[in-house]
């Protein structure tokens, strides 16, 4: 027991895992922001989480998935099932209209955005924010109720 937590002290090394987290974090945020200005059920504090724990599900395993494409594929289908269950529990039917869609489809971007700064697609994660958070914010304008009635 006491070697193996004498080789946990030789690999812990926390920079290169925390510029991963930090990057999922900041690149969830102006999503999340753009959700909590809306009073949207998830936000702030929402977005950022799921972005960090999907990287740090990614980067917790790397020691577990190294040199195997098939365990990583398993870690990110997980990770994909995941947050469509979280999804759709943003997801309600009331009377006859269907409310949290765009959060459950933001929420699964997010998971997605964290996934690839844990893999190290750092162009792909830049990519997602971006358009994930333009989706949010421009094409809320382009209903026919406009932005002020939009129901999720």
């Amino acid at each position: 027991m006491f070697d193996q937590l004498a080789a946990i002290g030789t690999t812990f090394n926390v920079v290169p895992h925390l510029g991963a987290l930090v990057a999922a974090y900041l690149l969830a945020l102006p999503i999340g922001w753009d959700r909590e200005k809306g009073e949207r059920s998830a936000g702030l504090r929402t977005f950022p989480l799921v972005a960090i724990a999907s990287c740090g599900f990614i980067q917790a395993t790397e020691n577990l998935t190294a040199g195997s494409p098939e365990a990583t594929a398993r870690i990110v289908e997980g990770l994909i099932t995941g947050m469509g269950f979280i999804g759709g529990g943003a997801i309600l039917v009331v009377k006859a209209s269907v409310r949290g869609t765009a959060t459950a489809a933001s929420l699964w971007a997010t998971g997605a955005i964290g996934t690839s700064v844990g893999l190290g697609a750092y162009d792909v994660s830049i990519v997602l924010a971006v358009m994930t958070f333009l989706t949010l914010r421009l094409n809320a304008n382009l209903k026919p109720d406009g932005p002020q009635n939009r129901p999720d």
